[in-house]
């Protein structure tokens, strides 16, 4: 009997070290569902299987966002080697939009009491088509595309399928409660500890959760993740945008600033960047540049504004329709728009019109101002030299006719400090 003893306690001892060891990974999202958010999923992913984590635990609240995004996080999902857990909360969190596409393709989905799901209806909507024909197709070909991407997902994970085409094609939305009662999520828990207490003991897969009093390990966003989530915003790239537009007017209408010009040329090389990753509409940027167009050119042109008015009409629609296939959370606010407008608008007429029409202007001050200038010969002037009284000085003159003094003369050129005069008749 007493050589059990030892092995009991051994066994009681490893028991305790993997209960203590028992530890969920724990990421928040709180806002729109961009590229930086699939990144920072999928680096989450990674870790919490490094960790040897139970499960990784989403606890999510957002108004939706790229749904090329959701499908790469929706890929990570179906890829990870550790069971997920979408939990949408605190109240009054929603997963919308982006959002149901997550929830419904998590292994395990949970919301807190009184969150809502629903409305993903797509919204990348009437960029190229000139047709409203067109546009219709367009509308019709994307709605069935994304409402089979809903029904995919859950079909795979056993939930209810007619319920995610809904959530597409009518933007259905329901509550917390209503998606338990339809087989849209799995439960609902009041926060972590209670959720973690009724995941306990499922089986995911060919894994058993043991999440009871398990360790939560908090999976923080990386510099780079915490940066490209500030970063890869319509906002910041609208006003990077207005830098490129200011720079380079700028430097143009005053040649030689050359920090206008740097500070331009660095912001195109952002704007590129970003407009390969964010859902840009063309139209909106040939508005903007036609915007641009028509405010140079009622510099030169006398239009009494009419020009300008019409730049300032084509700035504003432009800027509204730039991320008009943005999902919720990439829409530019008219906040950002308005006030861009009008300030472009005041760049163009008071700063770069004055400087473009200064670098026309007729000499006001130096020495060429005193070409064409009538002046009395205060001695004998010929090829030699003489003498002339202007703009306050003395000046040495040549004239290759002989002119007496006190004689009309009028300058007729300039050579280093001598004056070329001929008779004034």
């Amino acid at each position: 009997m007493k050589c059990w003893i030892p092995i009991a306690i051994a066994g009681l001892m490893l028991g305790a070290a993997a209960t203590r060891a028992a530890q969920v990974g724990l990421i928040t999202i709180d806002g729109a569902i961009g590229p930086a958010t699939a990144s920072y999923i999928s680096r989450a992913i990674d870790t919490a299987a490094a960790q040897n984590d139970e499960c990784l635990i989403i606890q999510l609240d957002t108004p939706g966002g790229l749904v090329d995004s959701a499908a790469q996080i929706v890929q990570a999902f179906y890829d990870s080697k550790v069971p997920i857990v979408v939990y949408v909360a605190p109240a009054p969190a929603r997963a919308g939009s982006a959002g149901v596409f997550i929830t419904l393709a998590a292994d395990i989905a949970a919301m807190a009491p009184h969150t809502r799901i629903g409305a993903a209806h797509p919204v990348e909507l009437g960029a190229s088509g000139s047709v409203e024909q067109t546009d219709d197709v367009m509308k019709k070909k994307l709605e069935n595309d994304t409402s089979t991407f809903a029904k995919s997902i859950a079909d795979k994970r056993q939930r209810n399928a007619e319920w995610a085409r809904s959530a597409v094609l009518e933007s259905a939305s329901i509550t917390a409660e209503e998606a338990l009662a339809t087989n849209v999520i799995d439960l609902i828990a009041d926060d972590v500890p209670d959720l973690l207490g009724q995941i306990d003991g499922r089986a995911v897969g060919d894994k058993t959760l043991h999440t009871a009093g398990a360790k939560i390990i908090e999976i923080p966003m990386n510099a780079w993740e915490r940066f490209s989530q500030l970063f890869l915003r319509p906002e910041v790239m609208f006003i990077l945008m207005l830098v490129v537009i200011y720079g380079f007017i700028g430097e143009l209408s005053q040649p030689g600033a050359i920090l206008p010009g740097v500070a331009g040329a660095i912001a195109l090389l952002l704007v590129l960047y970003m407009s390969s990753i964010l859902p840009v509409n063309v139209t909106g940027i040939v508005l903007i540049g036609l915007a641009i167009t028509l405010f140079v050119v009622d510099i030169f042109a006398p239009t009494h504004g009419v020009l300008t008015a019409g730049g300032i009409v084509s700035f504003f629609l432009g800027a509204m329709m730039l991320f008009s296939q943005a999902g919720p959370g990439f829409r530019l606010s008219p906040a950002y728009i308005i006030p861009a407008t009008l300030l472009t608008a005041a760049f163009f007429i008071f700063v770069v019109g004055k400087g473009i029409r200064a670098q026309f202007r007729p000499v006001q001050s130096g020495k060429e101002t005193m070409l064409g200038q009538t002046v009395k010969a205060l001695s004998r002037i010929d090829s030699q030299g003489g003498k002339v009284f202007i703009e306050g000085e003395n000046w040495n003159a040549v004239s290759e006719t002989t002119v007496e003094a006190g004689q009309p003369v009028e300058v007729t050129g300039i050579a280093g400090l001598t004056l070329k005069v001929k008779p004034k008749t």
